[in-house]
């Protein structure tokens, strides 16, 4: 069942299996802060079964642009378009958190972001490929990012 993420109380809910729910919480609920700050947008999540399509798109962009895999499980996904943009996400068991920003208008900006939860190692299909940037955040505390430009067409 679909979830409207809580920036000010962030919850566990749908991330109790993972190693660092509670930093992983923190940092979905910073990406819903976001959301609802700059395009007034309910940031929403589901459990992966419940949304199959948003997590194979992400796949595919992720193994077709770089040839990554992701290891840890997928456990919520969003989907949603905002101000003429495609956003998707994934969170994982391992407290990683993926997006793929498409710009639906030809010639914008589409990137891949990843986000490392405070308290998880970077994962080995990562490790080689990027260097992963500081940021604090009053939700998330320390996270840890990267990202990579899209190039194909999805």
């Amino acid at each position: 069942m679909p979830y409207v993420v809580d920036f000010v109380n962030p919850s566990t809910q749908g991330l109790e299996t993972s190693p660092v729910a509670e930093a992983l919480a923190g940092l979905r609920a910073n990406e819903a802060r976001y959301f609802k700050n700059k395009y007034d947008h309910e940031f929403t999540v589901s459990p992966v079964e419940e949304d199959p399509q948003t997590l194979e798109w992400v796949t595919r962009v992720l193994k077709e642009e770089r040839d990554i895999v992701i290891a840890s499980r997928p456990l919520e996904v969003s989907s949603f378009e905002v101000d003429g943009i495609r956003m998707a996400y994934v969170f994982y068991e391992s407290g990683l958190s993926i997006n793929v920003m498409y710009t639906l208008a030809e010639s914008g900006k589409r990137a891949v972001g990843f986000k490392l939860s405070q308290g998880m190692e970077v994962p080995e299909e990562l490790a080689s490929k990027f260097k992963f940037a500081r940021q604090r955040s009053k939700l998330a505390g320390e996270i840890r990012g990267s990202y990579f430009v899209v190039k194909g067409e999805y």
